[in-house]
């Protein structure tokens, strides 16, 4: 018997609280609002601790919305958002959208010049920012107009604006633009995608397909990572909303900060990047190593008979095994699910959280398509893949290989409207026949889940011939204690012919060598030079590692944590550091 689609709770709503196919964001917002109006939506538990339920934000997102609306606000304008995760951040994106404008998130730490550059570039008149950022944005000559800010005790505070009357003349549909985001990506060359209250909707609907992860009202999601990227919005904030649900918003990115939101929160919901949870597991097997030899090793078998009866019998017993152990000390208990994105997952993290007794949902998406397009079920897991295909889309492999690998293309209602003001990227982003055009490589298997093997524009072409696709090998340092960063990258080493090398690029971990006591540079390089030596074994000939860059300084890295490949390529060529034969 097939499944219901998760979307059919919208149903009986349809005609009432919305008019399309789909809800507008703000219509899925009033729907909670109505269903559940003394949930709380809202949650902070530093600097101040807040809650703010579905009713109360309702009536401050229509006081935002008739603020903005009576200042002129016209359907379709721009809305500059920028600030930490708060509820705050929160109320102005809702507000904005609920008077139809179009919000413009942009990363807080980004650059006073460049986040400049893009308020003009977007037109936006209006800018609610963090205290420190709203006294230096916006400014003569930027045409912002009204300045909102999102900190108590500097400007006018978001919850102090003005009551007024203002009405919108205007309806907002599904296929309206809802938001700009610029992909922080890792060239340095910012482009704004643009993405409507469908493409949003129907990919947060697609998620909580009862194929992928089950989503119910009583869930508490964590926005631990960046709202102004696509990930978190849609995967934590929008998920949320959308079910009813309380959004606890992190209080930093520490990892303590970390542990006493997830308790006090008592949050269900847990996303994150590849790097938190390699730390997070890291921190977990440090505690186990630390019992002595006989608990490493007995926790070593456990897990790994935990994981077989979860693959062969689809039986959870990792929590009964490790809760006490290890899962409630690391607050990770009441988590019912784990959810990873925004970058590659070792197949071993992977595999160890679900040895843990964790529903580890890994995915993949892009900003493009708001953003996943895949998720790895918790219950149908397959272990080296990024998941399976969203029910609604469709999705090809062009111009594929002899080993089926070729370029990731995607159709359907995630895909984006383009490029804010940019053509002729938009032109590039789709082929002929409509499809978008990821620029990740990989292949499909009969059941639709799709393998990643690296992105086009970095493939590096050995004197062999062969392909080699950096993330591919960068994938095995994944959990090495020693390696804090590392960029495998194509070099050329033979001038003739243009075949390239393999370099690593290294930024070693201070705090793993500090904790040994080790500090001398030429036994850092040394433990770090026989790790490689350890992955080389386990690569295929033409995959290993030629040379080894080190750096002494960290490689500037994305706010999802990604490295800046086009930076650091830059800062290479004018490095005259040596490298190290492997």
């Amino acid at each position: 018997m097939a499944k219901e689609n998760s979307w059919d709770i919208l149903n009986p709503y349809r005609g009432d609280f919305f008019q399309g196919e789909w809800p507008t964001i703000p219509e899925s917002f009033a729907l909670s609002a109505h269903l559940y109006p003394k949930q709380v939506a809202f949650t902070q538990f530093s600097p101040d601790e807040i809650h703010i339920t579905y009713e109360e934000a309702k009536v401050q997102t229509a006081r935002i919305a008739s603020w903005l609306i009576s200042n002129g606000l016209k359907k379709g304008d721009r809305v500059v958002l920028t600030g930490k995760n708060s509820p705050w951040w929160a109320l102005a994106y809702l507000g904005t959208m609920e008077a139809g404008g179009v919000i413009v998130p942009l990363d807080v730490q980004m650059e006073i010049e460049t986040a400049e550059k893009l308020i003009s570039f977007v037109e936006a008149r209006f800018l609610f920012a963090d205290g420190d950022k709203h006294d230096v944005l916006g400014n003569k000559g930027s045409g912002v107009q009204h300045k909102v800010s999102l900190s108590q005790g500097m400007g006018t505070f978001i919850t102090d604006l003005p009551q007024t009357q203002a009405q919108k003349n205007w309806d907002l549909g599904e296929d309206d633009l809802a938001a700009i985001l610029f992909t922080s990506g890792t060239t340095g060359n910012e482009k704004g995608v643009m993405l409507t209250h469908k493409n949003f909707i129907t990919d947060v609907w697609q998620a909580c397909h009862p194929d992928f992860l089950v989503a119910e009202q009583k869930d508490v999601w964590y926005a631990l990572l960046p709202l102004h990227h696509s990930y978190c919005m849609t995967a934590v904030f929008l998920e949320g909303i959308c079910h009813g649900c309380e959004v606890v918003f992190a209080g930093g990115l520490s990892v303590g900060q970390m542990m006493k939101d997830l308790e006090k929160g008592k949050v269900t919901m847990m996303m994150g990047i590849p790097l938190l949870f390699n730390k997070i597991l890291k921190g977990m097997m440090k505690q186990v190593r630390s019992k002595g030899l006989v608990a490493h090793v007995l926790v070593g078998v456990l897990m790994r008979f935990s994981g077989f009866v979860k693959t062969v019998f689809k039986v959870n017993i990792g929590k009964k095994l490790f809760g006490n152990l290890l899962l409630k000390k690391a607050n990770l208990y009441n988590l019912k699910y784990l959810i990873s994105g925004g970058g590659p997952l070792a197949p071993e993290t992977f595999l160890r959280y679900q040895e843990l007794g964790l529903d580890f949902v890994q995915g993949y998406g892009m900003t493009e398509t708001a953003p996943i397009s895949t998720l790895n079920p918790a219950h149908a897991f397959k272990t080296k893949s990024v998941g399976k295909v969203f029910p609604l889309l469709e999705m090809k492999i062009a111009n594929p290989d002899e080993e089926g690998i070729g370029e990731v293309c995607i159709k359907g209602p995630t895909c984006c409207q383009g490029y804010w003001k940019n053509p002729e990227a938009t032109e590039e982003l789709f082929d002929d026949e409509g499809w978008l055009r990821t620029g990740d490589l990989g292949y499909l298997d009969k059941d639709n889940y799709l393998y990643l093997t690296g992105r086009s524009k970095n493939l590096i072409v050995t004197e062999g011939g062969k392909n080699v696709f950096p993330e591919e090998v960068e994938d095995h340092f994944q959990l090495f204690h020693q390696i804090e960063q590392i960029m495998i990258r194509g070099y050329v080493a033979n001038q003739a012919t243009r075949a390239e090398g393999i370099e690593a690029v290294i930024f070693p971990s201070k705090d793993h060598f500090d904790s040994l006591g080790i500090y001398e540079t030429e036994m850092i390089h040394h433990d770090i030079i026989h790790s490689v030596k350890s992955v080389n074994k386990e690569l295929l000939a033409y995959k290993r590692i030629n040379r080894i860059r080190f750096s002494a300084d960290a490689l500037p890295m994305t706010s999802t944590r990604k490295i800046k490949r086009q930076v650091v390529e830059k800062n290479l060529a004018n490095d005259s550091q040596e490298t190290v034969e492997v």
